[in-house]
Formats: structure tokens, sequence, C-alpha cells
């Protein structure tokens, strides 16, 4: 390891400065190959190909390649030992990446991967020219675009006359066709007459770097003039020699000589012979066989399925220099996107000639007209373009990526089973990915992190939440029910969660302003002068603040908040005998030991709003089992489980889509966007024209797209948690009534219905009465001065907190930009004035006398404090990240686009889906309530109240 980073400072420099930053640069170059492999595609008919080497004429399993007894003693590294012998695998292909004729004018290329264990291979990669058209990965990918998809000697004229001199300039442009020209020339009669040169260099141990080549061993027979008419011409001379004897090539090896006559870098220099003459070093033999049998033809289809790359080696053996780095990214990419693990989606040219004027438009009127004050259809636009914007500039990987790139094993296959179902912890969504959004995942960000340990107790927060946060009096959002809350909290359950030390074990500690009065931070504890609560647990990455944190759930929409976010808890929740229902008591939850708080996959902050949402979707996911097994007689109860996952979580997704945010967000436009979101615009011309200009994409809903992470892998974001803050959603006491006269049941508050206590309430009260009580009362608004009283002093696991401080110290730890600088990441602008925020003049009051400036206000009171546009729920600013990460968590799950399809959820599922809402599934499992749902509004509007007839009201 040492010795490979010796070699890696010594001979290699990278493209902006560090392996970071070049890093970057070879992900977007990959992306460019995927639109490469779409073009070709086109051009070529049939499926997504190999971006190059699309067609192999040979391709065989059963090669050997054995080191010569008198192997060089400073060439003896790892694998490469004197008489050592392993089998190989060998596809010999056209280079280019559409299947086209033999005959036509190409480059060969042999790709061998040989394999010394069965946790270590070699992929030797080569081409039949010892130089690369391109010195860089820029050039080659630069190259592959101005070819994409010509076939016709005129269209690839005009790639190399006109596209190619535009990408790299006119001297480079020369320079890469006289490469081309000079390989192409040359005719090919026979792959085994062919030579195979590396052309970028690899390490090979402490001998240093190195270029390798396969050429045909001495004696080989040579070929007869081929018929170039047929387009398989290689293919039948290879197979006629093979059934008479062995093919054998001789690999060798070119060392190292000095950066002038044998540059890493530059793959467009010739290693000539006269300067660093070739070593054979081992020889490479296919043995005689019928390439056309049954079987030979059975393993060219598996070795067409393999995934070749230089970078599945080892450390002693890395490839070296800019192209060859470029090449793990790039290879990874394609031979993904080839086997329908990733997908490119290509921007319409006139969306993207648009793009940018609009842009700018949209950017200068919205300084003078904020797009919610716009014409419906304009606004629209305007959300299009400003979300386009976000997807660019506001999506941040967090996660510790691999720079420079490192050698690894060949990836194990995919598990089958879940290429068809969701894992239980959130691996293998993004196939091409498996740790992707997955539990212990990084979460990500929507602004660059603004880490100040010096603001952290500043202004206190104890003050902020006291002078700001207090519920001085029940602030009610009138349009909205308590279900609206519960649900809101239901959801946040399946997305986010810090993990936390025990108590006691790493505490952070909030100094309590002068007259105050003292702090109990347990129960019966003493009273202390601090608030004290438990630490999150960080990531740890050296060079970097302590602001990156695991999400101990996954990032995806996949119902993990009632099922678990791991397979022992989820087969825990199951029925005995592996039934596919989940465990009911009397249609409610089964309660545990841990103080009667019920078993379900995630129970934090439990309390009976919770426990009606749970209930019900378990009820849910049994309904959605009995109708599988109803339907699919022969279906497995395995099969039955997992498949009522993907339609619970996916109707969880459609209800939170199209009836809880249009519902908090109730404005016409957005009603409209949501709906497009998952079902496509409206069908009228106007709208269908402005999408197909601006926005081709969104002309269907995003369940009939392909997955598109856009700028940044997939994760939910530190940012995203903030603006999900929405605690004011909580009332402080409520009252509890039964839905058929209307009587008052009993009135509680809500630590009456909090942990523990919650169950006991709702199994007394039953669900349907317990979803009625919450129907007709409206939860509190999200502004300031609404924080409940109840979470400002509350237990949990052992502490005594105020859930308002702690919202702002986890805020502001987690670096997350003070509001003003939040507004300005999000492309808003700043407010200069404390007035600019809010009219109120008691809040204005109490702002200038917490905060010095507007620049020092926490983002949650400022998101709180700002008025909203018309209709909203919440703050503009709180709604960039929504439109940003609400699309992009449909759009990132394979199991809510790409296989959202009859054949993964079957037609039942798909339906059920498709039919379903909240309405449907309160009235599934609460018939009796049909007549109290809202007309013509969803569940999450205030429902019609029983009048009391008689008795107590």
């Amino acid at each position: 390891m040492a010795e490979s980073g010796q070699h890696e400072q010594r001979y290699e420099r990278y493209e902006g400065g560090s392996p970071q930053a070049e890093r970057l640069v070879f992900e977007q170059l990959a992306r460019e190959l995927m639109e490469v492999q779409v073009r070709n595609r086109r051009a070529g008919g049939g499926d997504a190909a190999r971006a190059f080497h699309a067609k192999a004429p040979v391709a065989v399993e059963n090669a050997r390649l054995r080191f010569h007894d008198d192997l060089p003693a400073a060439l003896r590294v790892g694998f490469a030992q004197p008489g050592a012998e392993y089998p190989a695998t060998v596809r010999l292909s056209n280079a280019s990446g559409i299947r086209q004729g033999d005959g036509s004018p190409d480059l060969r290329g042999a790709a061998v991967r040989v394999r010394v264990s069965e946790e270590e291979s070699h992929d030797l990669l080569a081409t039949s020219y010892p130089v690369s058209h391109a010195a860089n990965a820029r050039e080659f990918v630069a190259f592959a675009k101005a070819m994409a998809g010509a076939r016709s000697p005129l269209r690839k004229a005009f790639g190399l006359l006109v596209k190619l001199p535009l990408a790299v300039g006119l001297r480079t442009a020369d320079r890469m066709r006289r490469n081309v020209r000079a390989a192409a020339r040359h005719t090919v009669d026979s792959l085994a007459q062919e030579t195979y040169w590396s052309r970028g260099a690899i390490l090979w141990g402490d001998a240093g770097p190195v270029r390798f080549l396969f050429r045909p061993a001495p004696g080989s027979p040579p070929a007869p003039t081929p018929d170039r008419r047929d387009p398989d011409f290689l293919h039948r001379e290879f197979a006629r020699r093979l059934a008479r004897s062995d093919v054998d090539y001789d690999l060798c090896v070119q060392r190292f000589v000095d950066e002038r006559h044998t540059p890493v870098e530059d793959a467009s220099v010739e290693w000539k012979d006269g300067t660093s003459p070739a070593i054979p070093i081992a020889r490479l033999s296919i043995p005689s066989q019928d390439l056309d049998a049954a079987e030979a033809r059975a393993i060219a289809r598996r070795i067409e399925d393999l995934a070749f790359n230089p970078w599945y080696t080892t450390e002693e053996f890395r490839p070296l220099g800019n192209i060859n780095r470029a090449r793990k990214a790039a290879y990874q990419a394609s031979s993904a996107h080839r086997l329908g693990l990733r997908f490119a989606t290509g921007e319409p040219v006139r969306n993207r000639v648009l793009r940018r004027p609009m842009e700018t438009a949209f950017a200068l009127l919205n300084r003078y007209v904020p797009w919610h004050r716009l014409p419906v259809q304009l606004s629209l636009l305007n959300l299009v373009f400003l979300r386009k914007v976000l997807r660019r500039l506001n999506l941040i990987d967090t996660e510790a990526r691999e720079a420079p790139p490192r050698a690894q094993r060949v990836p194990e296959p995919i598990p089958e089973r879940l290429r068809g179902e969701r894992s239980y912890d959130g691996t293998y969504n993004d196939l091409s990915a498996p740790r992707m959004g997955a539990v212990g995942s990084a979460f990500g960000r929507n602004l660059r992190p603004d880490y100040r340990p010096d603001l952290f107790d500043t202004p206190n927060p104890v003050t902020v939440s006291r002078q700001l946060l207090y519920r001085e009096s029940f602030l009610p959002a009138t349009s909205l029910n308590v279900l609206a809350a519960s649900w809101i909290q239901f959801q946040v359950h399946d997305w986010v969660n810090h993990r936390r030390h025990k108590p006691g074990e790493r505490s952070v500690e909030v100094p309590l302003p002068p007259g105050s009065g003292p702090w109990r931070n347990t129960p019966g504890g003493p009273g202390e002068n601090v608030m004290r609560f438990a630490e999150n647990e960080g990531v740890e990455v050296p060079g970097r603040p302590p602001i990156l944190f695991a999400n101990t759930a996954s990032h995806w929409w996949d119902g993990s908040e009632v099922y678990g976010a791991d397979e022992q808890t989820a087969r825990f929740l199951r029925e005995a005998d592996g039934r596919a229902e989940l465990r009911l008591e009397d249609g409610h939850l089964p309660t545990g030991t841990n103080g009667g708080i019920p078993l379900t996959g995630f129970s934090d902050s439990w309390w009976m709003g919770l426990s009606a949402m749970h209930t019900l979707f378990a009820r849910e996911h049994n309904a959605v089992c009995a109708a599988l097994r109803a339907e699919y007689p022969t279906m497995s109860e395995e099969r039955i489980y997992q498949t009522a996952r993907l339609v619970v979580s996916a109707l969880i997704a459609k209800i939170h889509t199209v009836e809880w945010t249009p519902a908090i967000l109730a404005t016409e436009a957005i009603d409209i966007a949501l709906h497009t979101n998952w079902q496509g615009p409206p069908k009228k011309w106007l709208d269908q024209l402005g999408l197909w200009l601006f926005e081709s994409h969104s002309l269907t809903g995003i369940p009939k797209t392909l997955p598109d992470h856009h700028a940044a892998p997939y994760s939910l974001t530190e940012d995203f948690v903030t603006v999900y803050r929405m605690h004011p959603l909580i009332p402080d006491d409520f009252e509890l009534r039964e839905h058929h006269f209307g009587q008052r049941l009993e009135t509680v508050g809500f630590l009456d219905i909090q942990g523990g206590a919650a169950e006991t309430r709702i199994r007394k009260t039953g669900l349907a009465d317990t979803l009625y009580s919450f129907g007709i009362a409206h939860p509190g608004a999200i502004t300031l001065h609404n924080f409940p009283r109840s979470l400002q002093q509350f237990e949990r696991e052992g502490e005594i907190i105020d859930l308002s401080v702690v919202d702002l110290v986890r805020t502001r730890r987690r670096g997350v930009p003070r509001y003003n600088d939040f507004r300005e990441g999000l492309h808003k602008p700043r407010i200069r004035s404390f007035e600019e925020l809010t009219e109120n003049a008691q809040t204005l009051a109490r702002l200038k006398e917490v905060y010095r400036s507007v620049d020092e206000i926490d983002t949650v009171v400022g998101l709180f404090g700002e008025n909203p546009p018309t209709g909203f729920g919440f703050s503009d600013t709180a709604f960039r990240i929504f439109i940003l990460m609400a699309s992009r968590r449909l759009q990132s799950d394979r199991f809510l686009n790409v296989d959202y399809r009859p054949e993964v959820y079957t037609p039942l599922g798909i339906d059920w889906v498709e039919r379903g809402g909240m309405n449907s599934v309160i009235l599934r499992h609460c018939p009796e309530l049909a007549a109290l749902l809202p007309r013509g509004a969803s569940a999450f509007a205030p429902w019609r109240a029983v009048r009391p007839t008689g008795g107590s009201a």
C-alpha cells in the first residue's frame, strides 16, 4: 500500500489539482458516456450496448494464462510468479459502440479476466493500436460524443471535422484524427493475428509502471483472405481456427523508462519498442473447441453480461494515468446502464437551448413579482425552472467518496430477489450503487454547511425559545385537521432519524440565561443552571468539521416506520409461521415490554396520533395481503408480504404527494404541480406545449419515467430535516368524541396520550372515534409563538427536554446556515431589516431584542416567522427545499418509477395504488366514517362534525 502511494505521487498528476476535484470531473464524464450509449442505441437499434466494443465475435471462459518459468525476478509480483497458471475469460471485440459488420473500418479489442482465486482476479484490457487517439479522459469522451450515433460516412465525417474541433480545438482534433485514421487503415483478417496494447500504464508492484500487450504467439498460422461482405467473418474465421488447434498469445510488458519517453499521464504517446522492449512474461491459450456449439453460445451470452473494468484487480496492479483513472467510474456507469442497473435521461435539445434564457428571465421577474403572485400557468412554469436550478446547484453529496480510485474485487452478483422487492435496510434500491440511501448513509446537503462553534449559544437558544417560540395561546391552522399533523410525523419517522448517544454518555449543554430559574434534566433530578441532552452520534471524517451524520432509517420512501429498517425487526412484526400479515391484537398493534409502547417499525416520540396512523396502515397491509392471496392463490406467503410492502409504501408516497401536500399548500398551482408529479399534467394543449418546449420529462408523471439522481447520489438532507421541524402542528390538548352522536368522551392533554399511555387510550377510544376526533380538530399553525407547551418540558428516554431548544441547537450544531444565508442559498433575496420578515409589532420587538442583526436569525425562527404565500401552511423558503426534495424522493426511487409496474407489483397491486388514497384506506377499515369525510377534499381537511343531540356536548 505504501509503495502504491509512492508510485501514485511520483507518476500521476490529478486534473483540478487533487483526487477529489478529478473525481467530480470523471463522474460527469461517466454521465456523458451514458448519453453516448443512448445515441448509439438509437442508431444501432436493440438494447443499450457497451459504450465501446459493443460486438464480440469471440467470447470464451476456458482460456488459461501461464507465467513463464524464467519470469524476470523484478517482475515477480503478486499473482505473477514463475510457472503460475490461472483460468481466464477472454472477450475479443470490435471497438465501435454500435454493433456493425466485421468489415467496417474499426479497431479491435481484447478483455481478459484472470481468475486467481474466489477473492482475486485481474481484468486486462487492450486495443489493437499502440496508442490512444486521446491523451486524457476529456478528449476521449469528447471524441465519443462527436461520433455517437454516427453510422454513415457523412455523419462520421461531420463528427470528425466539425463536432470534434468544436469540443477540443483544431490542433488536438487534428492529432486525434491522425491517430484514428492510422489505426482504422489497418485491415484485419483474423483476431488471432492481431496484437492488442494496453495503451495506458498499470503499476506492477515494486517494478513500477508498465504497459502490457498481447501478441500472437510465434508460429500462429496466417488467415485466409476473408469474405468481408460477411458481417460475422471474424467470428467464423476464429471458429474454424479453434476447431483445428489452440490459439495462443504472448503477454508482454514494457517497463517505464522516464516521463519523456514513457509517459504515464498521456496515453496518446507510444512507448516505443526501441526505448522499452516488450518482454514476454506469460502465454494466454484458448483451447481448441467448437465455438458454435450450444454450450459455447450460452457461455458467450453469459460473458456479454459481464462488466470488465481494469480496476477489478489488486492495488499492486492498479491502473495509472488520467484515462485509466477515469475508466473506473466510466466503465461502471456504462456497464450499469447497459445491464439496466443505472439510467440515462437525456435532455432534448430544445429544452437545453431554452433552459438558460428562461431561468434568467424568471430570476429577473421574481425580483419584482414572486412566483406565487403570477397567473397559474406562469407560476407553474416558474416552478419548473426554479426546480431545475435547485437540482443543479442545491444537491450536495456529503459521503466520503473514493478519490483517487482504488482497485477492487469484481462486485458480487445482485441478489436476484432484490430486483423485484425492497430490501429491509434500503440497500439495492439503486442496483448500480447498492449502498446508496441505505441505513447508515450520511445525510446530504442542499446548502454548503456553515459550521460556527463560536455561535452555538449566540443568542442563547433558551432565550430564543421563550421569546419567539413559546405558545402563549393556541393559533390554529383552520384549513387542516390533526390527522395532517399525525401524518407528517408518521412520514418523518420513515425518512430521517439521527442516532443519539445514550443519556449521560455524551451531552450537549445549553446554559440557562440569567433569571430563568433552574432546570431539571432528569425526572426527580436536581435543579441545574444548564439544559443537558444527548448529543447526536456523528460520522468522523478526517479534515472535516463534525457535521456529518448517518441516517439510522433508510433514505427511501419504503414504509420503514411500519415494517422496520432491518430484517430481524420486519420478521418479528409478522404473524407466526411466516404468514404475510403483520401482527395485530383485536385490530390494534401488539404492545411490547417497553412501557406499553407498541411493536412497530419505528416508535420513538410515540403518541395517539402516531398510533392511529400505524394501526391504520398495519391493517392496510393485511388487507392487501388478503386481496393478493385471493387473486393469486399460488403466490407464496413471502411474495405476498413483499408485494404488500411495495403496495403500501407506494400508496403512502401517493397520499403524501397528491393529498397531504396540496392540503398544507392549498393553492391551485401546487395542486396541479403535485398531481403532475404523480400522474402527469392536465390534458390541456397549452400545458402540454409548455412542458414539451421547456421540460419534456414532466409530460408524464414521475412513475412513468426513469430514475434520475440529478447532480448527486440520492440522500435526504440536513436542510430537509430542518424545514420539516413542524412541531407547532401539535395541539396541547385534545377533545375525544364519538362519531355516532358527537358526544364528548373526554378531554386530554398531549402528555395524557403520549408514550405508553397512547395505546391504552386508543384501545379505549377505538380507531374510528380516534380518527373522527382528530379529523374534526385543527392542528396548530406553523408560525412563531405556537410551539407546543407539552413539548417544552417532557420526558424522553430518561431525559427531560425542551424540544424547541433542541430544534434550535441541533440546527446550529449541524451547520445548517442561519436564516438569511439559508434564503440566499435557495436563490431568494436576503432580508435587510427585521421589518422584511414580519409586520407583527410584538414579534418585531422581540426579534430586535433577541438578535443583534438579521443575519443572526435562526433558521427555524426565520422559517416560522416568514409570511407564507396565500394558502401555504409554511414559508416559501421552506417550500424551496420541498419542491426539490419532494420530486427527488419519487424520481430517484426505482420502485416509484421504472419498477412501478404490474410485473413487480402485480396488476392488483398497481390498481390498489392507483385507485387508492387516504379516504379509501380510512373507509376500508372504518366504513362507518363515510358520511363524515369532507366532500371534494382530502381526508386531511376538516371533517364534518356531528352535532350532539342531547346529553353532554
